[in-house]
């Protein structure tokens, strides 16, 4: 149910995630997108077995055996990182360029590098899987018609089912693209 008032950062009926703050820093990298509902899911699933590794680390401490505990301090601290790095998954923008982020690897080309970033039909891997299925991918086309893998994809675990969501925030880092590739 919309409230009828004001509020401090957004006129009534417009929704926060279709426009930008005035006071937003495009230097920063952003992602133009929320994470889908499957990254998420990912996520808190591995926080909730760390956090099962971590009392089971506290009951093994409690019984004295300290190496034990010690490796499932370690454990859950892997799980941790691994979590918080699948957030991270994704593409990110900014003024000087855009950003693929890996699970295990980053790829950044600056705007003046690129030529093109188009949406194409093309195979693309269902949640990140081996299998693939036909589907629409982000692509960008580096100088010398180079390619890096799409940026994002409509069955990736940030657009699977959200189809809008895939056409929107491909829509804007197009728009990024088309600014910042003239300048």
């Amino acid at each position: 149910m919309p409230l009828p008032f004001l509020t401090a950062d957004r006129a009534f009926d417009a929704r926060a995630e279709d426009i930008a703050l005035p006071f937003d820093d495009h230097d920063k990298w952003r992602r133009p997108y929320r994470p889908g509902p499957w990254r998420v899911a990912a996520a808190a699933s591995m926080l909730l077995l760390a956090s099962f590794v971590l009392l089971a680390g506290m009951v093994i401490a409690f019984a004295g055996e300290l190496p034990g505990a010690a490796m499932c301090l370690g454990l859950a601290l892997v799980v941790i990182v691994c979590a918080l790095r699948l957030l991270r998954l994704g593409a990110w923008v900014s003024r000087h360029g855009v950003r693929r982020v890996g699970f295990f690897r980053t790829t950044t080309v600056p705007w003046n590098r690129v030529t093109a970033v188009r949406t194409v039909q093309q195979p693309v891997k269902w949640l990140g899987f081996p299998r693939t299925v036909q589907g629409q991918a982000l692509i960008v086309v580096r100088q010398g018609g180079e390619t890096i893998p799409p940026l994002l994809t409509d069955s990736n675990a940030d657009f699977l089912a959200r189809r809008e969501a895939f056409d929107r925030a491909a829509d804007t880092i197009e728009a990024w693209g088309d600014e910042y590739r003239r300048h």
